[in-house]
């Protein structure tokens, strides 16, 4: 009786993060990777359930492996799985989402992040360095226009140094803590 009762409570707190795999294993790379409401941010958006969505990003790339932005898949199932508190299976993926030509300085991010996540500030300090001593492409002015007509959001240069300032800031507390405010500015 005292089974029962403690299984039935451990599935009352359990998060639900059941979805249709099929259908979202269907489905093309934007819509997937990118919609807030669909694909595995759906699911990953559930408190708790950062694992399943990372597991469905994983079956995604695997079922599509030639996948015309394979990188950024790594990168958010390594992301998950941070949040998740498994930083040792997140960082080999997020090493993953480097680019071999680099004009958006993406890698000193991605190698902040890995380090962050590996607990080694001096590498972090100084994937921080090679990330503000990036310069911009030549793009860039007409890349943040389009950001924002379509996204209402403005980028600045460079890419995601508030992300990094907020590792350091709390560097040591749990990466899903240190990703977001107050550490994140």
């Amino acid at each position: 009786m005292l089974g029962a009762i403690l299984a039935a409570a451990l599935a009352a707190t359990a998060p639900d993060c059941s979805y249709d795999r099929s259908a979202l294993l269907a489905l093309d790379q934007q819509a997937f990777d990118q919609d807030p409401k669909g694909g595995w941010r759906a699911i990953a958006n559930r408190p708790g359930c950062e694992a399943a969505a990372a597991d469905l990003l994983r079956d995604y790339r695997l079922a599509h492996p030639r996948s015309s932005n394979e990188g950024i898949l790594y990168w958010h199932e390594g992301q998950l799985r941070a949040f998740a508190g498994d930083a040792p299976s997140a960082a080999p993926l997020l090493a993953k989402s480097r680019k071999v030509t680099d004009t958006a300085a993406w890698n000193p991010y991605v190698d902040a992040t890995i380090a962050f996540l590996e607990g080694d500030k001096p590498r972090l300090l100084a994937a921080r360095e090679t990330l503000i001593a990036a310069t911009p492409p030549p793009t860039w002015a007409q890349t943040v226009a389009d950001a924002e007509a379509r996204f209402g959001v403005r980028f600045s240069w460079p890419p995601n140094l508030d992300v990094v300032d907020g590792l350091i800031a709390c560097f040591g507390r749990p990466y899903r803590e240190a990703y977001v405010s107050p550490c994140r500015r």
